[in-house]
């Protein structure tokens, strides 16, 4: 009779046909794909570049006690890196890094560019430290073995995991294929990762677009045209023509409420640019720490407070204009970066090192006077002249009387409208009367008489009070006292032609100045100039017309 041999209950049937050797190849199998798993759990399902980091840089530490993970990342010119390290000094410790590099800076990175696996021992380190700025602060660490594994997307590289350790230990060596494995779960979260951080940037700047489109209909609405027929403006609207088709630099002077803004407008639409948007920015506006960002844009992390990428100014006018309004208020400090831009039509974010070539042109606006601002070293005159390649000289509304019948008739109609009124006209006493004012605040002064009038209009005839124009003196009386000198020479029959010309002779053609030929006539710098324009005076004229 055979006898059946009953197995210990503890022990299993198949530990008897499975080797020693195979069980425990079968166990680190299966510690492989356990860690495959965590790594994809960690690393899949984050989205911001920082937290991929933090998850890459923990589980890697956690399975293999890394001290030291950087994610590297290329540019889509593979010319600049940037790599967001994470260094573990302590077991509970660990310090998050953001530095920025130029791809000649990090020689080592050619391998993996190339889908290559780069190690490096102590030795090794230390050579690369003289030519490579990563491996040089690795070796003031000091740490003993480095390993680069590839990032790649397709045939695309996408960038590098850098990963050091402090133990001489060929860790690397012994791991080599389960790492590869990770760096292409890596590989396929950074893809996502920049992909979401490319659409995030493109929502932003989609919603900074909307913002100065809105901004953009606004003007469009509150300026529907240029009015006015008079020789002074005539003068401006030849120039705007002259300068229009042409890239040049240009600058528009004059007092508050001329109109200035309205001028750079009337230059965009008959420029190549006009199918282009045109972004305005007041300067004056904005604090001077926070006019850098808006003129240039920052990266994410630049400064407190700086949670997402921005678009600057420059970028957002690029292929169209950018009229900076009140150029005459940036900050000392600002204006060497200002220059650059307008030298070599390139920016820097703040907070970023990468180049990103701009093409705007740039109409800039000022109510100051930027010689002046040069003589006192308020403003740098290397940047003056780089605005100053056509400067336009907006005339005050007290030098263009005749004007103000249609500009008065226009802004009725347009509050009246507004309000649903109905004004058929404007009392000739009202309009003499609006001659008559000298208009320090100018056509936005104007404007803002003509719309309380409407408001407080109950007929179809414009009701104008009396004490909304407190300046109602004689016509004479409203010029300079050197206008009576005028007035004296034109009875010895010297016209103002030959008048302002027989002062610019004696003057050597010198216009600003305690000496120059307004301060001779009593009238300010910008006035003289505008009158020289409309009185077609020029250099040529200086020469040929005779005393």
């Amino acid at each position: 009779m055979s006898t059946l041999t009953q197995l210990p209950a503890q022990v299993e049937p198949s530990a008897i046909a499975t080797p020693p050797s195979a069980l425990a190849a079968l166990r680190h199998e299966c510690d492989q794909l356990q860690i495959l798993v965590d790594v994809t759990n960690a690393v899949l399902s984050k989205l911001d570049i920082g937290e991929l980091v933090e998850e890459i840089a923990q589980a890697i530490h956690h399975i293999y006690g890394i001290d030291f993970v950087s994610l590297n990342i290329f540019d889509e010119e593979r010319i600049n890196i940037e790599a967001h390290s994470v260094f573990f000094e302590h077991e509970e410790q660990r310090l998050q890094q953001y530095n920025a590099f130029a791809r000649q800076d990090l020689p080592a990175h050619q391998a993996p560019l190339n889908g290559q696996i780069f190690t490096a021992s102590r030795q090794d380190i230390e050579q690369l430290a003289l030519r490579d700025k990563q491996f040089a602060s690795l070796s003031t660490k000091d740490f003993q073995s480095v390993c680069i594994l590839p990032l790649f997307s397709g045939n695309k590289p996408l960038g590098a995991l850098l990963l050091a350790h402090k133990r001489q230990e060929p860790i690397f060596a012994a791991n080599q294929s389960l790492l590869q494995q990770i760096a292409a779960r890596i590989s396929l979260a950074l893809d996502n990762a920049l992909a979401y951080r490319e659409i995030s940037h493109l929502k932003d700047r989609l919603a900074h677009e909307n913002l100065f489109l809105t901004e953009e209909i606004r003007h469009y609405q509150n300026f529907d045209e240029i009015i006015g027929q008079s020789a002074a403006l005539s003068a401006v609207l030849e120039q705007v023509e002259m300068v229009a088709n042409s890239d040049s630099t240009v600058l528009i002077l004059g007092e508050t409420g001329t109109g200035k803004e309205l001028i750079a407008r009337a230059i965009h639409k008959l420029s190549q640019r006009k199918k282009q948007r045109m972004v305005t920015m007041n300067c004056a506006a904005i604090p001077a720490n926070l006019l850098e960002s808006d003129l240039f844009g920052h990266e994410k992390g630049a400064f407190t407070g700086a949670t997402t990428q921005r678009t600057g100014r420059f970028e957002m006018a690029d292929r169209g204009t950018l009229f900076l309004d009140e150029v005459g208020d940036i900050p000392l400090e600002l204006q060497p970066k200002l220059l650059r831009v307008l030298q070599e039509h390139e920016i820097e974010r703040l907070g970023g090192q990468k180049i990103i070539p701009v093409d705007a042109r740039v109409i800039a606006a000022t109510n100051c006077n930027l010689q002046e601002m040069v003589a006192d070293k308020r403003y740098r005159s290397d940047l003056y002249y780089r605005l100053n390649v056509f400067p336009i000289i907006m005339p005050p509304l007290r030098d263009r009387p005749e004007d103000i019948p249609l500009l008065a008739q226009f802004f009725t109609m347009k509050f009246a409208q507004r309000m649903n009124r109905t004004i058929e006209s404007i009392p000739t006493e009202t309009i003499a009367r609006l001659m008559r004012h000298p208009w320090p605040g100018n056509v936005r002064e104007l404007q803002n008489i003509i719309e309380r009038a409407v408001i407080l209009t109950r007929g179809s005839v414009l009701n104008l009070p009396l004490s909304e124009l407190q300046y109602d003196i004689a016509p004479l009386e409203l010029k300079p006292a050197p206008r009576a000198r005028a007035t004296t020479s034109d009875a010895a029959g010297e016209s103002e032609l030959q008048l302002i010309t027989r002062v610019l002779k004696e003057t050597n053609g010198i216009v600003a100045g305690p000496k120059g030929a307004a301060a001779r006539l009593g009238l300010k710098r910008t006035t003289l100039l505008s009158r020289m324009q409309r009185l077609g005076i020029s250099a040529k004229a200086l020469e040929d017309s005779e005393i």
